[in-house]
């Protein structure tokens, strides 16, 4: 099948600038372009930039293709790369072998036994965090999401407590990313070797994210005592079919892209669920009745997680409507078909969680916040793919069981002591898609104070 095949059987968005395409639609308002142009078809021809054709998928079997039944037909698409100067060969940029071998390696560290450990320490650090909280505060709710899971992700990554630790990871890597998404979204990409002042901030990040994680898996490896945190456990790792561990680059690697992936996605989860609670008094009340029901006067345990399914489908509905991870790229490595559309090598393919979560033919009324919907198991009566905020196949994320108790029970915590309101005069609230995505400008917001906290 030639390309004028490919074009003939796939509709093209129109209205595309002759140089540009697409990109200027695309980036005024990506979640806005992605839901215009899947109305084109399962398979919408998008061009961003003067070469680059992408392919938008908005069909639940062929993302199922896409991602599981032909992944190895594909690789990350060529955005990802900008993301290697932060997280080297990671499992988020790893491909083929590599990425199958750490995937083995990693596995360990989110067994269920692992991530009920860490359960203790998802409460008590946003417990601890809360004591600085004030009846009648106002709070940047998304820096305060951000803080509390940069807390846990520091303690059950490092077993550390970083009371300073935005100043000392937070920031740097804020900053590092920030650079790395400009990168992803310009058409000349400056090599960063040439000396720019941009180049410079990002080389200066990165070196002081490097002395910190290269510092603590140096100070590890010099320690003999058994640590069950992830750096203990990635550390032990072998190879079941070489024996063979990983050097300190590699366990670099993986801790910065469990570091992202565990930080930032759970923060914004978080805080547009939050958000969403706030606009929604009567869910807001049966979360409230729920975990007095179950927790009471005391704090939770990691045991409650599974006492608490109303609260599990706020989490699943919020992640519904604003996906943490809203797109997901593909570049087509071995000519490939997939009902009857052939991509050719060098192809993109983009899926959208953003796009198939606001599908009216799976969620009736998509916008709104209904977290009944996910009662008696509603995931299973729908295709798939046609939600997936974790993704999918052998890449789906590795730590999605961890991540789900974490939101549960940083929530739990939150909402057994405090009800948050949006300030008054907060400005209109607008999703910012990032690498994740998140509520632009941040979200002020008032606290209600609902009980004393518990006696320890």
């Amino acid at each position: 099948m030639n390309e004028s095949d490919i074009t003939n059987k796939v509709p093209s968005v129109p209205k595309g600038k002759l140089i540009t395409g697409h990109l200027n639609e695309f980036q005024e308002d990506p979640l806005g372009f992605l839901i215009k142009a899947s109305r084109y078809g399962e398979v919408a021809k998008i061009r961003l930039g003067p070469f680059q054709k992408v392919y938008l998928i908005s069909d639940p079997d062929m993302i199922k293709q896409v991602l599981v039944t032909k992944q190895k037909y594909f690789v990350k698409s060529k955005d990802f790369h900008a993301l290697k100067t932060i997280v080297g060969e990671g499992l988020l940029t790893s491909e083929k072998e590599t990425h199958m071998r750490q995937r083995r390696l990693i596995q360990p560290a989110f067994k269920r036994s692992h991530i009920s450990n860490y359960g203790r320490d998802m409460i008590d650090i946003t417990t601890d965090y809360l004591s600085k909280w004030e009846d009648g505060q106002e709070r940047s709710i998304t820096q305060d999401m951000m803080d509390i899971t940069l807390g846990i992700i520091s303690k059950t990554m490092f077993s550390l407590d970083f009371k300073d630790g935005y100043s000392i990871l937070g920031e740097p890597i804020e900053m590092a990313m920030r650079m790395a998404i400009k990168r992803m979204r310009t058409l000349i990409k400056i090599p960063l070797w040439i000396p720019t002042k941009s180049n410079l901030e990002y080389k200066k990040a990165m070196d002081k994210l490097n002395v910190v994680l290269y510092n603590i898996i140096e100070k590890r490896r010099q320690d003999h005592e058994k640590h069950e945190d992830m750096l203990g456990i990635l550390m032990d790792a072998r190879d079941d079919e070489d024996g063979v561990g990983m050097t300190d680059t590699q366990v670099r690697d993986e801790l910065m892209t469990i570091f992202l992936a565990g930080h930032e996605t759970t923060a914004n989860a978080l805080s547009w669920t939050l958000y969403l609670l706030s606009q929604h008094p009567e869910v807001e009340m049966k979360l409230f009745a729920e975990i007095d029901r179950v927790v009471g006067s005391r704090n939770p345990v990691p045991e409650d997680f599974m006492k608490l399914p109303y609260t599990q489908n706020i989490i699943w509905e919020s992640m519904r409507i604003y996906p943490p991870a809203f797109v997901t790229g593909r570049e087509v490595d071995e000519e490939v078909e997939i009902r009857g559309c052939h991509f050719k090598k060098g192809d993109t393919v983009m899926v959208s969680q953003y796009v198939m979560h606001h599908k009216p033919e799976y969620f009736p009324e998509p916008k709104a916040f209904r977290p009944e919907r996910f009662e008696n198991n509603f995931v299973k009566t729908i295709p798939a793919y046609a939600y997936f905020p974790f993704g999918g196949g052998p890449r789906v994320c590795i730590g999605n069981h961890f991540a789900m108790m974490e939101a549960v029970l940083v929530l739990a915590t939150i909402s057994r002591r405090f009800r948050v309101k949006l300030a008054p005069d907060h400005r209109p609230v607008i999703p910012y898609p990032s690498i994740t995505l998140r509520p632009r400008g941040g979200l002020r917001m008032v606290l209600e104070e609902r009980n004393k906290p518990a006696i320890a």
